[in-house]
């Protein structure tokens, strides 16, 4: 099941196996060292004047409009990166739900369980009377509107990229009146990939490394998810750049392709088999000739933080960027 619980986790849908698949990818993220501090200890004075005039009129992804009398005194996220959005703004009383993937901040483990994050529970939703409620891509549009038809204010967030990310953080900031935590948070968030970018801006687009990611056995990522988005900006070039979103392997392709580097969601255990993803990798036939596991260039990352487009996300930025020039880039 660990490709499908990345991908709830994440809340992509785009090549989405059903659950029946025999292998699917994970769930959840941290703010990058810088931020995971409370983004209000480092907002100017200048822009913790910066306060929310209600009413207030939002329009969510799905360009579904909402008006706020007052900032929402009970919050519900049914999605772990969105939650993470909530704690990192400071709001983690105002969070009365979370789904049964939320793992971070150790605060969500306390927090009231609302089920899954495709289909939470109706009865448990409407009990904790939310004043918002929070989702991502991972919950069908059916149950969407069901949820809504229970007269319950579902918002949806669908972030594709880190600019996506920084967006949303601003949006949640400005409906919960914390839009100086906002601003904090997106200032270090910007730092980091600055970073990044300074660090490998001397690569040459022909020295750039070829990158292969597999998140769980058998499935890697391409274009319009995030993760991709993070080997670019690393100084990297995606082996499966030519595919779009999540898709099984060919095993052949990748050996063909050659990476230099091959990323993998570390600690993942496959569950039909028992084997670690690492040895899954590494014991294909044929493998054993692709130069990244020759030269034993085959990096375990945070699934959690790869998986989540949440305020860990430049974190994981960092860490893939580090993983593919470790010697350009350090922390």
């Amino acid at each position: 099941m660990a490709l499908l619980l990345v991908l709830a986790g994440c809340g992509a849908d785009n090549g989405t196996p059903d659950a029946s698949s025999s292998a699917s990818p994970a769930a959840a993220a941290s703010p990058s060292a810088s931020a995971s501090a409370s983004a209000s200890e480092s907002a100017s004075p200048a822009a913790a004047e910066k306060h929310t005039t209600y009413p207030l009129t939002v329009t969510d992804a799905q360009g579904r409009s909402f008006t706020f009398e007052q900032a929402p005194e009970r919050i519900i996220s049914t999605s772990p990166a969105e939650t993470e959005i909530l704690f990192a703004l400071g709001l983690g009383d105002k969070v009365v739900g979370v789904s049964d993937y939320d793992d971070y901040p150790a605060e969500t483990k306390d927090k009231p369980k609302i089920g899954d994050v495709i289909k939470p529970n109706e009865e448990t939703l409407v009990s904790l009377t939310p004043d918002l409620v929070i989702t991502g891509l991972s919950m069908p549009e059916d149950v969407a509107d069901r949820i809504r038809s229970l007269n319950l204010k579902l918002y949806r967030n669908i972030p594709r990229t880190m600019d996506d990310v920084m967006e949303t953080i601003a949006q949640f900031g400005l409906i919960t009146d914390r839009q100086a935590e906002a601003d904090a948070l997106i200032a270090s968030m910007k730092a980091d990939i600055q970073k990044v970018k300074d660090a490998v801006a001397a690569v040459a687009p022909e020295d750039r490394k070829k990158v292969y990611v597999e998140i769980a056995p058998g499935w890697t990522v391409g274009q319009g998810e995030f993760l991709d988005e993070l080997i670019s900006v690393a100084g990297g070039v995606n082996v499966a750049g030519d595919t779009t979103g999540w898709s099984e392997i060919s095993e052949e392709k990748i050996v063909q392709s050659n990476p230099d580097v091959i990323l993998y969601a570390a600690d993942l255990v496959d569950y039909e088999t028992g084997k670690p993803l690492e040895d899954i990798i590494r014991g294909r036939s044929g493998w054993e000739k692709i130069a990244a596991i020759e030269e034993d260039r085959v990096i375990g990352l945070d699934e959690n933080i790869l998986s989540r487009p949440g305020p860990r996300i430049t974190q994981g930025l960092l860490d893939v960027a580090k993983a593919i020039y470790p010697d350009l880039v350090k922390e």
